[in-house]
């Protein structure tokens, strides 16, 4: 039960998200699965690390660069571009909780809680972003690589 409570509840609840979410950005047939899919397991990456680097800072990256992978992976197979898989599965990573507390805090004059919360956010989603970089450059640096690799062999 703690099990389920734990780690599989959560990463329902960020699936069931994800289909809302493909569903609004208009995404058809088992594309909206697929999304789903990667919001689920991106969640469950999210949690699965937390034991390992007890900084949601790290979490939020490794949960980045799965979801990226996974992205990549998917528009290659489909032959869809890799932004609306991306935007869908990020969707319960995002830190939206964050952006709303850092202003309430701004709102009421607590310039202490605004500044760390506010840093706080920033840092979760810079760590979103790098991991996706990470992700899009090494396979891009992959694609270029055998691309000129098979361009000098029909060359000689």
């Amino acid at each position: 039960m703690e099990l389920f409570q734990t780690y599989l509840l959560p990463c329902l609840c960020a699936f069931v998200a994800c289909i809302g979410f493909s569903v609004l950005f208009n995404i058809h047939g088992l594309g909206i699965l697929i999304c789903a899919v990667g919001g689920g397991l991106g969640w469950l990456v999210y949690l699965v690390t937390a034991p390992m680097f007890h900084s949601d800072l790290l979490q939020s990256f490794a949960a980045a660069v799965f979801i990226s992978a996974y992205s990549e992976v998917m528009a290659r197979i489909r032959k869809c571009p890799v932004t609306a898989y991306l935007l869908v599965a990020f969707f319960p990573l995002v830190p939206g909780g964050g952006i709303y507390y850092a202003m309430e805090h701004a709102i009421n004059g607590e310039t202490d809680l605004f500044l760390d919360v506010l840093f706080h956010t920033l840092g979760l989603a810079g760590s979103l972003a790098v991991g996706v970089l990470l992700v899009s450059s090494l396979v891009r640096l992959i694609h270029s690589y055998f691309y000129r690799r098979h361009k000098k062999r029909k060359e000689a």
